[in-house]
């Protein structure tokens, strides 16, 4: 038995350093913020889950897992609240944010800008000359 029990403890802890480095593949490879924490969140969390859950069985003592389910739990609640944090910011930032059409030429000198129009009308431009 004990060897069935080593056998499945090792195949969770492998599949939960697949999700891990999934995760981090994710992280690395997804082009915006949303999906980058949508792939690190939940393959974190399910590989968290699983090498928890192998270590648990390889160790065979139930205070020691119901301590690595309270960590994982933690971890859970963790994730969840960071990345809700992290998309918030994000989408505030994307907001304040203005997409820039670049026409591959640059103004002719002498030309008005819209920092120009700017500068004139903040407070204490006169100040300046």
């Amino acid at each position: 038995m004990s060897l069935v029990l080593d056998i499945i403890s090792a195949a969770l802890m492998i599949t939960g350093a697949f999700f891990f480095t999934v995760g981090t593949l994710g992280l690395i490879r997804f082009p915006d913020v949303r999906s980058r924490l949508h792939a690190l969140t939940k393959a974190d969390n399910l590989g968290l889950g699983l090498v928890l859950s192998g270590a648990a069985l390889w160790l065979a003592d139930w205070g020691v897992a119901v301590l690595m389910l309270l960590c994982w739990l933690f971890a859970l609640a963790g994730a969840s609240v960071s990345a809700h944090v992290i998309a918030g910011l994000e989408t505030d930032h994307a907001e304040q944010r203005q997409p820039v059409h670049h026409t591959g030429e640059l103004p002719a000198v002498g030309s008005p800008t819209d920092d120009d129009d700017d500068a004139a009308t903040a407070p204490g431009a006169d100040d300046r000359l």
